[in-house]
């Protein structure tokens, strides 16, 4: 199989096959065994958006492994959740790049966004939220769209998010990030007419649950037009707006 795949990148290369023509022959190669993990390449064709991998967990070797079979095929690489010594370790054997405040990094010439989009507000109710809400910032502006970020605007002072509803109400989508009892989505999403996308966080005292509670109180929202997402996932909320945004 990969000798196959590592043809047909050949024969686009040397023009001796279509891109099209190309992309018809990989819908049979669905994805590459490396024995402890199988790359799935078939997903930009189901998707439009290549397999992202979640970094956390994964022993450095096989880190190293996935991201040198990536490179060696001319996929681009995505890795989340990812230390930042291990990050380094890959721009420095890589290249690419690692971006600390979202712990992503990032290898290839990801697809760009054609339209012009308006800013997506990314909004935070604290400081403690941003490591999420950049999780989701940065994976968008890889895809090539603009972000708004407004931070640490959460319900304890009100008027903070009401000096930014202006710039909130441009977004096509919204993402809202929150810990504690996770009121702002509620609260944003009663004052806009565009879909809001949640995330609760695992931040707050005993009673948040590590997430638990504002995952509730954003899933029991009476403001319609809310999707919710699971405690922490900025980058699901992301692929999320990316969908929303590029559908037809």
């Amino acid at each position: 199989m990969e000798k196959k795949l590592r043809e047909i990148l050949l024969r686009i290369k040397k023009g001796e096959m279509t891109i099209k023509e190309g992309m018809e022959r990989l819908k049979v190669l669905p994805f590459l065994e490396l024995g402890y993990a199988k790359i799935d390449t078939h997903r930009p064709l189901r998707r439009d958006l290549g397999e992202v991998i979640y970094g956390e967990g994964k022993r450095k070797e096989e880190i190293l492994g996935i991201v040198a079979k990536l490179k060696e095929i001319g996929e681009d690489c995505l890795i989340t959740r990812l230390p930042s010594d291990l990050g380094e370790d890959l721009v420095r054997k890589f290249g690419g790049r690692y971006f600390p405040s979202a712990k992503i990094f990032a290898l290839g010439k990801f697809p760009k966004r054609k339209k012009k989009e308006k800013p997506i507000p990314i909004i935070t109710a604290g400081t403690s939220d941003i490591p999420v809400a950049e999780e989701a910032a940065v994976f968008l502006e890889l895809l090539g769209y603009p972000v708004k970020r407004i931070y640490d605007v959460g319900v304890a002072g009100i008027h903070r998010t009401f000096s930014h509803l202006k710039e909130i109400r441009k977004g096509r989508v919204i993402i809202v990030i929150a810990g504690m009892e996770g009121a702002l989505a509620s609260v944003v999403s009663g004052l806009v007419s565009k879909p809001v996308i949640a995330v609760p966080t695992s931040y707050g005292y005993g009673a948040n649950f590590q997430g638990l509670s504002a995952l509730l109180a954003m899933l029991a929202s009476c403001s319609p037009g809310i999707g919710v997402v699971n405690i922490d996932n900025g980058f699901g909320a992301a692929y999320l707006a990316h969908l929303i945004l590029s559908s037809k």
